[in-house]
Order: structure tokens, then C-alpha cells, then sequence
């Protein structure tokens, strides 16, 4: 039987041949019947007007066109229908863009397999070659890892230079309307679930201020600072002389605006450097907030060491950074967020980075894992996404919107099933005879 001559296969439901008669070779519906196993969690419906899976499926999936089919063709997987989706040659129907959450956690569920190799080749032959010839990939994606060559060596300089600049540098306007007024980009803390984002991210930066012990006239550096929200709370509520360096040029523009706006000069300084430029004085404190995942597993060595150095004796580090759930997963992400997010990230367990602080000669006092706190953050972002759509829109144009909902909406899936987590580390550099200045207790808690 061929696959033209088929009206109910793998996926569970009937197809839909297309309206006026089925045409000659395999409909768009034949297509998804053939590399997909079990059925169908949504409604798929082709250029062609043919569709496969449930007819009252809450969530639709359209494929516009003959080149959405080549993405998902020559690229199985998140990053075939990411193509499909950025470009819009994809729509998701029963979601907003700004937030697809609960298409991608019904879209979980769907299980993609390679054709059988007579399926394969009667699908290519009916189709036409030209139908595997991958078409140009959106400009919203960076250049897979092996060409990235030229641009230097993984996490060299220049390399992390454009990486940064990939992510951070898309528009201070879009950030603020996505992250709110706080313009922090990083997991806040969450009292209740009720509690509104400004008010988590100010918990979050209290709880960093407490776990470093920040005292009026200390010194911080805020390695990594994004927007200086840390930089800027450390000034304003504690008095503390905080410096913040960021890879990101436009960020530390912002930073120091406002910084400026807010009557912080000679407390507060943010400046656009790489964080291993930064002066080799010795802090009071360092905080590391979201760096950590940049830097490569390779170089944790290096990099701990190098906070390490920047400590005065009896010191605190507090690093706060995404993790895999356990040691034995691979550091490297997977394609949509190598291509479309983070360029060059890498995450380790929280083993291997309490391991390498241990290693870098600090000692470690306290680690506590955030991850629920972390998806109820990306809620709260897809949320402003959705309530500014059209303005981020304008800004960044659609195809970057889209990448953007797509990104937050499926990190919030995968902290909530705990395939990634958040970690904070807490650590000192001790002094001679192995002095700590660490209290019995815990100092930040009641």
C-alpha cells in the first residue's frame, strides 16, 4: 500500500486529503503521519489542506508553506520547527506568541522517528529532492558551532564578545518591557507565588545582599551585571561601593544612566569590560549572577580562581547560575538555544561547580537550589511579552518576538519538569589557619 493510497497510519487519526481531490504524491499530512509514532497530541494542518490528529485538539499546528516543510525535513527536531516557527512558516494556533507554554508542553508528548527506508524514499520521491535541500536558516540564527571557528576559539574573548552581543545586545527597550522595571535578567525569589516579579527580583537581591553579609563601606564587584541591578541595590540599600562589569555594551550604557538617574555616582559603577579584565584589587564581596553559564565548563578552573583572587581574606562568593539536574549530562545545550539563545553556553551539575569552587581554593558554606523560583520568573516574563507584544514588535521585529516566547515558555517547562535547575553557592576565601569569618549559623536568616 503506498502512501498516497492510506487513510489512517501511526499518528492515530485520519487525514484529511486536501479540498477538490486528493492531488498525485504525499500531502503534508502524509508526511507527519510518517515521522511521527503513537498519536497525535495536536492538529496538524498543511499548505495543502490536508490535516492529521484530533479535530477538536486545542492546539493547532499550520504549516504554511513548502519551505516551513524543507525546515522540518532537514532538521528533525526543536531546531527544524524553530526555523519553521521564526521565519512563520510554522503557526501555532491556540497560544499567544509571547507565550506558547502550553502548546510546547502538549507538543511534549509528540514522538518523532525516522521514516522506515522504503516510507523514506517514497516520501522523498513524491515530494521532490528539492524538498531536502535545506533553505537558508532565518537571520535570527547564529552560525552553527563549526563555523563559529572564525570568529576565534570557544570562549576566547572576541568569541564570547559576539555571543553576548547576540543575546544582550537586541534592544534596551524590548528588555524593558519584558523584564519589567527592575531590568533584571535573572531568577528572582518568589515569597509566594502571588508575589509580583518587581517584588521577587528586590527578594532576590536581598537574599544575595544578606548571603554576602554587605555592610555600609564595603566592596563589591558583580561580575557579569547585566543592567546593574545588583550593582545598584547594593549602593542604594546597603551603601556599599559596588563595581559591575558586563560584556554587553549596551547594558552597561543603560547601567550607568541609570545609575546616574538614581543618585548613585561614587557608590555605583558599571563598566563594559570582559570579567577577566577586571581590577585585581581585593573585594569585600563578589557576586557572580548569571555569568556562569558563559564561561565554559573547561575554564571553571580559571574562573573561580580568578573570583578568588579578587577576595580579601574571609571574603564571600555567591554564584548564582543555571545548572543541569545532575553531573552525567552533556554541558553543551541543544540546538535552539546554541543557535537561537545562547551561543557557545555551556551548564554543569551543581556537583561539578561545588566541586570546582572547593577546587579553586574557596570553601564552600551554603548551596540552595531555585529551580521553582526560576519558572515562575519566566511566567512572569512570557507575561509581559504578551501585554507588550505589539510594542516588542515593533522593536525587534516578529521573527526575534517569536524566538523570545519561544525560549522563556520552554526554559519555564523544563525547570518545572527539572530538566535544568538554578543554583546559589555560597563560599570564602579563608584566611591563614583556614579563617573563615563565617558565623555558626547562617547570618542572613532569622
Amino acid at each position: 500500500m503506498s502512501l498516497t493510497d492510506r487513510n489512517q497510519g501511526a499518528a492515530g487519526a485520519p487525514a484529511t486529503p486536501p479540498p477538490g481531490g486528493r492531488r498525485r504524491g504525499p500531502t503534508v499530512a502524509d508526511v507527519v503521519r510518517a515521522v511521527t509514532s503513537g498519536p497525535l497530541p495536536v492538529r496538524v494542518t498543511g499548505y495543502d489542506g490536508s490535516s492529521i490528529g484530533p479535530a477538536d485538539a486545542a492546539i493547532g499546528l499550520v504549516i504554511r508553506s513548502e519551505r516551513g516543510l524543507s525546515y522540518l525535513l532537514t532538521a528533525l527536531g526543536d531546531l527544524g520547527m524553530a526555523r519553521a516557527y521564526v521565519s512563520g512558516d510554522l503557526a501555532l494556533e491556540g497560544v499567544h506568541p509571547g507565550d506558547p507554554y502550553e502548546a510546547l508542553r502538549v507538543l511534549s508528548g509528540l514522538r518523532v522517528r525516522p521514516p522506515a527506508l522504503a516510507e523514506g524514499l517514497a516520501l522523498v520521491r513524491g515530494l521532490g529532492w528539492e524538498r531536502l535541500l535545506p533553505p537558508p536558516a532565518p537571520p535570527q540564527e547564529a552560525l552553527p558551532r563549526w563555523k563559529r571557528v572564525m570568529g576565534g576559539l570557544r570562549h576566547s574573548r572576541l568569541r564570547d564578545s559576539s555571543a553576548i552581543s547576540h543575546h544582550y545586545d537586541v534592544s534596551n527597550a524590548f528588555y524593558e518591557k519584558v523584564l519589567g522595571p527592575s531590568m533584571t535578567y535573572t531568577c528572582a525569589l518568589f515569597r509566594s507565588p502571588d508575589d509580583t516579579l518587581e517584588q521577587a527580583q528586590a527578594a532576590k537581591y536581598e537574599l544575595v545582599a544578606g548571603k554576602l553579609a554587605l555592610r555600609p563601606g564595603m566592596r563589591l564587584l558583580d561580575v557579569g551585571c547585566g543592567w546593574g541591578g545588583m550593582v545598584r541595590h547594593a549602593a542604594r540599600e546597603y551603601g556599599v561601593k559596588a563595581l559591575g562589569v558586563t560584556l554587553s555594551r549596551s547594558q552597561a550604557q543603560w547601567a550607568q544612566a541609570a545609575i546616574e538617574r538614581e543618585g548613585l555616582t561614587g557608590l555605583a559603577e558599571v563598566r563594559h569590560m570582559d570579567y577577566r579584565d577586571a581590577p585585581r584589587d581585593q573585594f569585600d564581596a563578589v557576586s557572580s549572577i548569571g555569568l556562569t553559564e558563559h564561561i565554559g565548563v573547561r575554564n571553571y578552573p580559571a574562573y573561580f580562581g580568578f573570583l578568588r583572587d579578587r577576595l580579601r581574606p574571609e571574603g564571600r562568593l555567591l554564584n548564582h547560575c543555571i545548572t543541569r539536574a545532575d553531573n552525567r549530562a552533556p554541558h553543551r545545550s541543544g540546538a535552539f538555544i546554541d543557535r537561537y539563545v545562547f551561543p557557545d553556553g555551556e551548564l554543569a551539575g551543581p556537583g561539578r561547580v561545588v566541586s570546582e569552587i572547593h577546587d579553586a581554593g574557596l570553601e564552600v558554606h551554603h548551596e540552595e537550589n531555585l529551580r521553582q523560583h526560576y519558572a515562575l520568573t519566566l511566567a512572569g516574563w512570557c507575561r509581559n511579552l504578551v501585554r507588550h507584544w505589539d510594542f516588542c514588535v515593533s522593536e525587534v521585529g516578529t521573527g526575534t518576538a517569536r524566538v523570545w516566547g519561544l525560549y522563556m515558555a520552554g526554559s519555564r517547562l523544563a525547570f518545572e519538569r527539572n530538566g535544568i535547575q538554578l543554583h546559589q553557592v555560597l563560599a570564602t576565601r579563608n584566611g591563614p589557619q583556614g579563617v573563615s569569618g563565617y558565623p555558626l549559623r547562617p547570618d542572613w536568616l532569622p
